[in-house]
């Protein structure tokens, strides 16, 4: 998988949010996965939550491609729950904090 950084490290337990810095070239199906692995302290490839139950990575990452002109996409938000946590896209970052 592609590594990112991340600057706080598994939040569920403390009930403390994650954030994940995104590279251009990742996409944000794989972005969210890896900040909700970190959020929940799994390994990115043995998480027990599985984003497709939740969303479709694929129309995701569509959200955030580039234009038809080639221009990358600098604004746009995308926001979900997925059991006891809020995941919110945007298209420098991921943020997964506890729901309320």
């Amino acid at each position: 998988m592609t590594e990112g950084r991340v600057n706080d490290s598994n939040g569920c337990g403390l009930r403390r949010p994650v954030r994940y810095e995104r590279r251009a070239d990742e996409p944000p199906s794989i972005a969210a996965a890896m900040a909700l692995a970190r959020y929940y302290g799994d390994d990115a490839t043995g998480t027990s939550t599985q984003l497709y139950e939740y969303i479709d990575p694929d129309a995701l990452d569509s959200l955030f491609a580039e234009t038809n002109r080639g221009d990358t996409r600098t604004t746009g938000l995308v926001e979900f729950e997925i059991d006891d946590a809020v995941v919110t896209i945007r298209p420098e970052r991921v943020d997964v904090r506890p729901a309320e």
